[in-house]
């Protein structure tokens, strides 16, 4: 791990970098698991890669926790995620802290449970002077409700002209630069609904490695490979 992290360059990571974090229902199953210990296992790679995240100085990184669609997941399954999230927060908001980490919650929030509501809150309050790095986490969230959501602002607001700068300022992540990489775990290679807009010209990277075994020394091979992509933003050279 030492090697490959001696081959990053610190002066050239990303600004932001997105995760779809996929595959802990697949790891329990072949751990022969529950499913609940796939996601809390999910859990303890999110502290792994929050922390090397702050640690290699990279400003903005973004979770995919809880898309639109997993509503329609069965609701046992949905209250012990609930439950995961609450526990997550309470039990990581002095990590955040210490680590001078804003923590931000992006998506439809009026379908979330009150308790998780009030620690969101609560943690976001407690750490919206923080400057060192934003964690975003993505709740609830889908990226085509996000553009609807945007564009009913700005009809509510009666603009008649709009261009893509000033577009950008009503969705969830106004006030931060969209993604350069965004990295998939579990071996799909799809963006499920995700950062639509934002991704537009990210650098993409799929890995086969399930979330729950998403570690440090993954992330880091994650930041080698986009650091040997040329990033061209539709020019030819």
């Amino acid at each position: 791990m030492e090697s490959l992290l001696s081959q990053i360059d610190k002066t050239k990571l990303p600004k932001h970098v997105a995760i779809i974090m996929d595959g802990n229902g697949r790891w329990a199953e072949k751990h022969g698991l529950k499913r609940v210990a796939g996601h809390r296992e999910g859990s303890r790679a999110v502290r792994a890669v929050v922390t090397t995240s702050r640690k290699m100085g990279i400003p903005v990184l973004t979770l995919y926790a809880f898309s639109s669609e997993n509503w329609s997941r069965p609701l046992s399954e949905i209250r012990i995620l609930m439950s995961l999230l609450k526990e997550f927060l309470i039990q990581e908001k002095k990590t955040l802290l210490q680590n001078n980490i804003r923590l931000k919650v992006i998506g439809n929030m009026a379908k979330l449970p009150k308790l998780v509501l009030s620690e969101i809150f609560k943690v976001e309050k407690e750490t919206e002077h923080n400057d060192g790095m934003v964690l975003n986490i993505a709740l609830s969230y889908g990226g085509r409700e996000e553009i609807v959501r945007a564009t009913q602002k700005i009809l509510k607001e009666g603009k008649t002209k709009i261009n893509e700068k000033t577009f950008s300022q009503y969705l969830d992540t106004q006030g931060l630069p969209d993604p350069d990489l965004l990295i998939r775990s579990s071996g799909e290679m799809r963006i499920s609904n995700f950062l639509l807009w934002q991704c537009a010209y990210s650098e993409f990277y799929f890995t086969d490695t399930l979330w729950p075994d998403f570690n440090e020394e993954e992330f880091y091979k994650a930041l080698h490979a986009y650091q040997l992509r040329k990033r061209r933003y539709g020019r030819t050279h």
